[in-house]
């Protein structure tokens, strides 16, 4: 699936062409320089803390767990392997989060050790030779799991006209930012080596400890009395004390599975347009009316008056964060009342609750049950609601940098977690939407049946405007 410059998909997707491979990983003494590491007072963020802690209960009951973010890209020529030794080198020491590795302790703490000099670390490349392209996703399938200081690689693969550049990342050190983040960083520092020049002189990386500093800091001075708290303690109450639920089964989590991916046009260019201009005509944003056709189709499937939904935002603040990898994103609650009402009334709803909302995606569901222990644990398979356009970050700061035509991909692992995640794309010609979800039969039939009624309220929107009632 592509959105503007940028491939979207899991492993099995991502399609290089095959070719001799080099994987560069630490050596023996930056191995040994984490392992001695000492520990470090400053904690996981939230967001760490939920995604090891993820990692350990999965595992620890015999299921898999989605945790690696891949992107590539191609470049022309034969690799200058000299050049990206030093590239791949630089960015390492270059970003404080690869210095960091988590201790998980008898007590269930979760210990940080640092590596206080970062030129301790040094990666260096191991040429696997031809390989065939299953043979690539499996070297990178198996990238350390997130208790482990190296659970990142980069490498490249040498095609006929071109060669491939991948890195494979553990999440628990980045988030979407990383394609805009590292595949700057190699193109114009590549660009800039091989033909001669110096290494480029980089702004200031910023610091993700300090924002994991800075995140512990508000979150602990919050109390159950705290609006934020109490927003987000209301949301959970109307939703048995929880997070909202997928509205289909999607069979029993309990069972392993891998990760399944499904997408389906809702728009194509002119509806996208017109769904646009119901949009504009309902004095809201595109993501608006996305959320308002979400939030409809379930009122269509389970008759509910109100739609309960969560999507991500980026809590990124200064020009510093925008160039810091780390793991910033957190989770916008949405409410939209959605009986009798019609689409621009919808609409105007989501909007509101969209834009109010942000600064909730500041405090993490898990602070929030600290505060209030009667609200429980997320039900398996909630599902999360992505909204993609070509226009918006981290799309747009390809397109402006000039890498759209680079074959960017970013990927997943193929692996399922415990979240479903649905995508709503916008590129210039129509509206998709992509949704992860477990690969089993049941999940496979109700996802079908669900993506079908959404794409019926987008087409009913587009084709009638904004003015219709919603029964």
């Amino acid at each position: 699936m592509r959105v503007g410059p940028l491939a979207l998909g899991t492993l099995a997707d991502w399609e290089p062409e095959a070719g001799p491979t080099v994987v560069w990983q630490p050596s023996a003494a930056a191995l040994a320089a984490a392992r001695q590491a000492p520990v470090n007072a400053v904690p996981a963020s939230y967001m760490q803390e939920q995604h090891i802690r993820g990692y350990i209960d999965q595992t620890a009951v015999g299921l898999d767990y989605s945790r690696l973010m891949v992107l590539s890209c191609d470049m022309a020529g034969r690799c200058d392997r000299r050049a990206i030794d030093y590239i791949i080198n630089a960015h390492v020491r270059r970003h404080e989060t690869y210095r960091s590795w988590f201790e998980h302790a008898d007590d269930g703490r979760l210990i940080r050790h640092v590596i206080e000099d970062p030129a301790d670390i040094q990666f260096v490349p191991v040429d696997h030779g031809e390989l065939a392209l299953p043979q690539v996703r499996v070297l990178l399938n198996e990238t350390p799991d997130p208790l482990q200081w190296d659970c990142f690689r980069f490498g490249i693969i040498q095609g006929k006209s071109h060669f491939t550049f991948f890195a494979s990342i553990d999440h628990v050190h980045v988030d979407a930012a990383v394609a805009g983040v590292t595949l700057m960083e190699l193109y114009f520092m590549y660009n800039a080596l091989v033909a001669g020049g110096a290494p480029l002189e980089l702004p200031p990386a910023g610091n993700y400890s300090e924002f994991c500093v800075r995140q512990h800091q508000f979150t602990s001075a919050l109390t159950e009395e705290s609006p934020e708290i109490q927003a987000w303690r209301t949301f959970a109450e109307h939703n048995d004390n929880s997070l909202p639920g997928f509205p289909l089964p999607l069979g029993d989590p309990a069972q392993p599975c891998d990760a399944a991916m499904v997408t389906v046009t809702m728009l194509d260019e002119t509806q996208t347009v017109d769904f646009e201009s119901a949009c504009t005509n309902a004095d809201t944003r595109f993501i608006g009316g996305v959320l308002a056709c979400c939030g409809l189709a379930h009122h269509e499937l389970t008759g509910e008056d109100t739609f309960y939904g969560l999507t991500p935002r980026d809590t990124r603040r200064s020009p510093g964060d925008d160039l810091t990898l780390g793991w910033f994103t957190g989770l916008i609650p949405i409410t939209v009342p959605v009986a009798e009402s019609s689409f621009a009334d919808a609409a105007n709803a989501a909007q509101i609750s969209f834009d109010s909302g942000r600064t909730l995606a500041e405090v993490p569901y898990q602070r929030v049950r600290e505060l209030v222990p009667s609200l429980g644990k997320p039900p398996p398979n909630f599902p999360v609601i992505n909204f993609l356009e070509a226009g918006a970050a981290p799309l747009s700061a390809l397109i402006a940098a000039g890498l759209d035509d680079l074959n960017i991909g970013v990927y997943s692992d193929g692996r399922y977690s415990y979240q479903m995640s649905v995508y709503v794309i916008r590129v210039g010609e129509e509206t998709a939407v992509t949704a992860v979800f477990p690969d089993n039969p049941e999940a496979h039939e109700s996802v079908a049946r669900y993506l079908a009624l959404l794409k019926s309220v987008f087409e009913r929107i587009a084709d009638q405007g904004h003015g219709e009632k919603v029964a």
